[in-house]
Order: structure tokens, then sequence, then C-alpha cells
């Protein structure tokens, strides 16, 4: 079976293939640094993901970006480019500044965010995808990462284990950003080649950075109430099961999908990904198992009606049999590993 592939991605292998031989400088020379380019990286995925690529591939060849200087010092111990995930020729300038090879794509307003700023929200999160998909088909990058979400499902989804295939509907325009984004990727895939490569991120904790306003946050936030005042007040009901995955295991996953083969990756929009799934009533108890006085209460908020139209948990047997996709961490597990490092943070005050 022949693999499709675009005139400007044949027109790189001719060109490298002449820049080793004879020496040229040029921009396709530099792509054989095999550097990496995370923008967005400021945030909760981002700094988590810079981290652990430069401790795998070194501080100098993981560019770290963002539309404003970075906050965290981590990002500044290697290079950093302020960067508008907007502006398309900032992109390639740093691209062939740096000899990028690959761009994981992270900037986006999440859902929660996103219900109150929906115009920004659906440029922020089309046009920031276009921009790299672009840089990919002109043949200046090979591999892109970007991060779909479980919210692409909406009420009509089979909400127990839901299916990689399956009805979607989303009703916020973070879901309907998300699913366009998929389709745009797959087209471009199929159309030019591109290697652009996706998970459906379920809810996300971790406690290296703050949350960025997504529906599920309060599953990071409670661990700072439970350590700092014993008492927190959820915004979703005590019912509400939504599937959810350790940081350290989405980061797994995250670089997992793009060091995997291609032929291993058969789907190019994105990726089911699941690690496990509770309600805050769940949580509350497994967190008292270590804070024996916490109390929760519960006030449903706008985040309520989101949250009702995803599913309660997810079927992922497509990543763990394409590309050997496995969770490590279980409701237990996360809960010991929050407590003990949140109460870390908070006790030296950052």
């Amino acid at each position: 079976m022949l693999a499709l592939h675009s005139e400007s991605q044949c027109r790189f292998w001719v060109e490298d293939l002449f820049s080793c031989r004879f020496g040229r400088r040029n921009i396709f020379k530099k792509m054989s640094k095999g550097k990496t380019l995370i923008i967005g990286a400021s945030g909760q995925i981002g700094i988590e993901l810079v981290l652990k690529l430069r401790e795998q591939r070194g501080v100098e060849n993981v560019v770290a970006s963002d539309i404003r200087e970075a906050q965290s010092p981590d990002l500044l111990e290697g290079p950093f480019e302020i960067v508008d995930t907007l502006d398309k020729q900032q992109i390639y300038s740093v691209i062939n500044k740096h000899g990028i090879e690959e761009v994981y794509q992270l900037a986006a307003l999440l859902s929660a965010t996103g219900e109150k700023f929906p115009e920004k929200a659906w440029d922020l999160n089309m046009n920031g995808l276009f921009h790299v998909l672009e840089a990919a088909k002109d043949g200046l990058i090979k591999r892109i990462f970007w991060p779909s979400s479980i919210a692409v499902f909406g009420p009509n989804t089979p909400r127990i284990d839901t299916p990689q295939f399956t009805i979607m509907e989303p009703t916020s325009v973070y879901g309907i950003s998300k699913l366009a984004g998929e389709r745009w990727c797959q087209y471009y895939f199929n159309r030019y080649g591109v290697d652009v490569r996706s998970i459906r991120y379920p809810g996300l904790i971790g406690y290296k950075s703050e949350p960025g306003g997504g529906t599920t946050d309060y599953a990071v936030d409670i661990f700072y109430h439970a350590i700092q005042s014993g008492k927190y007040k959820c915004f979703l009901s005590e019912k509400t099961m939504l599937p959810m995955m350790m940081m350290d295991d989405a980061i797994r996953a995250t670089i997992g999908i793009m060091e995997a083969p291609s032929e291993n990756v058969k789907i190019r929009g994105s990726y089911n990904l699941a690690g496990m799934s509770f309600t805050p009533a769940e949580l509350a108890l497994e967190i008292k198992k270590h804070i024996p006085n916490f109390q929760i209460s519960y006030e449903s908020d706008f985040r309520q009606a989101l949250a009702d139209s995803w599913p309660n948990s997810i079927d992922d047997t497509e990543a763990r049999q394409d590309w050997g996709w496995k969770a490590e961490y279980d409701t237990t597990k996360l809960v010991e590993t929050m407590v003990i490092e949140v109460g870390k943070k908070i006790a030296v005050g950052t």
C-alpha cells in the first residue's frame, strides 16, 4: 500500500538528501537537529510536558513558548520564546530559528473559560491548529501533537465505556472546536500526508501547575482546600461521574503516541484515552482517608450542564492495541500522590 505524501514533503526528502551530501545550509539542514517546540507551554499540561521532554532529550532540544513571558522558572531553564499562536509568521519564524522538527500545539481556551468567551475560544482553538498543520504541509516540520478532549462527546453519546467511534454532538464551544479540529487533523493527513497525532484527554489532575479553566478543575482544587482549610465547596453535584487521569499518565500518553511508529497510529482524528472515573463524593471519601476531618459541600453552577453532557467512563481499546497505551494510576494512588505533593507545595509557599 502506497503512503500518501504531499509535494512539500517530497521536496523535503530530496532537499534533505542533497543537504547531507553537499553540505548546503538551509531550512532542511536545520530540521535534522530534531528539536521540539511546545506552544502553550505555561499551561497545565505544557509545564509538565516541557520538564519531561527536556529530561529525556536534553534541555537545549526542547523550546518552550507562550504568548507572554514565562511565570514558571522551570520553563526558563532552557530556550523560551514568546509566541502568539494566532500569528502564523511568528510560528514559522521560531520553527526556522531553532530548527524545529515536531510541534506540540497545546494553546487553547478550555471548556469553562470558552463558554465565557466563545468567539475567542473558536479563533484560538481553530486557527492555532491550522497554523501548525500548514507548517507541516509546507514541509517545515515532521510531526504535530494536538490535544482533543472528552468534550467532543454530547448528551446523546453512550455514557458508559464510550467507544472510539460513536455519536458525538458536543454542546460547548470547546467541544465543538475540538471535534472540528479532529476532522481537520484527519483531513490534513488524508490530503497532504501530515503526520498529526492526537488523544482525547479526560479530566487531568496534577500538582506542578495551576488548573487552566476546565470543568474538571474541581479535582485539582479540592486538594488545596482540603489541606489548607479542611473544607471545599464543589461546583459539580456529588453524583457527577467523569473520566479522570493523573497528569503523569497523560504526559506518558502524549509522548508515547508521538514516539510510536507512524504505521501504528491508525487513527488520525483523535484517540480515546482512559484512566479512572469517580464522582466528587467518591473523591472526597478517598481524601478523608488521609485528612479525616475534611468536609465537602455542593453548589452546582453553569459547569454542571457541561459535565452532564460528557461520558461517565471511556473505552480506550484502540489506543491500547495500536500503540501500547496503559494507565498506571488508579484513584487510590492518585489521591495519595496529590495529598503528599500538594502538601509539600503549600508548606513551602509555592
